[in-house]
């Protein structure tokens, strides 16, 4: 636990590198919460078809769940400051294209697609690599839940203003003009990247090869429980819970009876529920009582997307979606802080990448579902399917939390993240 001095909100800002990161990624984040919007309506307009949403999400993440477990690999491998690098400029390349394809009218489901599919692989670069170099700009290790924390506070505050922006700028003057905003909010964080002081990690000399890391890293997943636990949870919420957002395009315009704006507004409410979970974990003093968050958290994540797929009018919508926010921000923030801080370094890449295939690599499997089983049942009812499962999940993991507390709290000691006294004044936390 962090014992310096300083607001304990944003105390992991104290460290430079992840100052820099965290004002450049806020800009660029705002860009790609735009461009999610503006695909969503641009295929759903093109097409007005439930499947093809699911489709394009599928098509966009699948990346993750097939190579992320290779790319961990590489990651453990390979410098991450680069790696950053090249993902960034390669994203904004992506948004440049679509932007060129919907000025020159040449946009197509096919173009969406092939473009999804190539951000999709960026994707699995980039996100274990950001996700490990977390703890290289963090000067203080005992800031790492913060940083973490703050991490997810900018994502979900990008999530708030993106989608309003882009419902706006969509009705005004298109969704071209979305993605050329995209394109260009990347130079901000490359530009971060390209400032900071980075102390480049001694590597010892290989002596085993890809293939043999790879193994070690899918047998640290599957048989170390507090990992495996955790990781299954999440893969859970986002298998069955996160397609709601591939299908909010057919609740604006079906179930609410809107239009582009409706569906920034639903976009923007459940990012303010979000942001608020992450400022929550923020604030947080101590790891301990993550593992009971998760649980209740993607119980109340599921017991939300019930309601929600029962709303039928714009109001109450909006009241609703803060709670599913709020919900999945706080079981994927959470396992994002339990993993990081008992991974062994040597792991923390391809552990990571397994992180990635749970939270990302499960979504186009869920998308897919999703688009397919709406077709036949509706969009409301897959959502409230996908909601009582989540319950049942949180439920789940919170039987198996006696058990994985015994097996975290040396680690937490161990590693000087928690006092054995504090671990003592609280035997009920995680």
């Amino acid at each position: 636990m962090a014992t310096s001095d300083g607001p304990r909100l944003t105390r992991a800002l104290r460290s430079r590198n992840f100052r820099l990161f965290f004002g450049g990624q806020s800009i660029s984040l705002v860009g790609t919460w735009i461009t999610r919007v503006a695909t969503s309506w641009l295929v759903y307009r093109l097409t007005g078809s439930l499947l093809l949403l699911g489709i394009v999400g599928f098509c966009g993440q699948i990346p993750t769940l097939v190579l992320s477990p290779f790319t961990g690999v590489l990651v453990d491998r390979w410098d991450r400051h680069r790696l950053l690098v090249i993902t960034q400029v390669l994203s904004m390349l992506q948004s440049l294209a679509l932007a060129l394809l919907v000025f020159s009218h040449h946009i197509t489901v096919a173009w969406i697609l092939v473009l999804q599919v190539a951000q999709g692989i960026i994707n699995t670069f980039d996100t274990p690599a950001r996700q490990a170099f977390v703890v290289e700009m963090v000067e203080d290790r005992a800031d790492l839940p913060n940083a973490i924390a703050l991490n997810s506070s900018m994502v979900n505050a990008s999530r708030i203003i993106g989608p309003s922006i882009g419902g706006v700028v969509i009705a005004a003057v298109g969704e071209g003009w979305c993605f050329m905003a995209d394109a260009i909010s990347y130079l901000a964080v490359i530009a971060s990247l390209l400032v900071m002081t980075v102390r480049r990690r001694e590597r010892p000399p290989r002596t085993t090869s890809a293939r043999e890391e790879l193994i070690d890293g899918f047998r640290y997943v599957s048989r170390f429980l507090p990992v495996r636990s955790a990781l299954t949870l999440l893969a859970l919420v986002s298998l069955l819970g996160m397609p709601y957002s591939v299908l909010m395009p057919a609740i604006a315009t079906k179930q609410l009876h809107g239009g582009a704006n409706t569906l920034g507004f639903l976009m923007t409410a459940s990012g303010v529920g979000a942001l608020a979970g992450a400022l929550y974990l923020a604030a947080r003093r101590t790891v301990l009582g993550l593992g009971r968050a998760m649980s209740a958290a993607a119980t109340v994540f599921g017991a939300g997307l019930v309601l929600f797929s029962v709303a039928r009018v714009l109001w109450l919508a909006l009241l609703i979606l803060p709670i599913v926010g709020a919900g999945m921000m706080i079981t994927m923030a959470s396992t994002n802080t339990i993993v990081q801080t008992i991974v062994e370094e040597r792991l923390r890449g391809r552990v990571m990448a397994f992180y990635t295939m749970a939270f990302l690599g499960t979504a186009p499997i869920g998308s897919l579902l999703a688009g397919v089983i709406a077709e036949h049942i509706g969009s409301e009812n897959t959502i409230l399917a996908g909601g009582v499962g989540c319950m049942f999940a949180g439920l789940w993991f919170a039987l198996r939390l006696p058990r994985l507390r015994g097996m975290v709290r040396p680690i937490y000691v161990e590693r000087g993240i928690l006092a054995a006294a504090e671990i003592d004044a609280d035997v009920k936390s995680l």
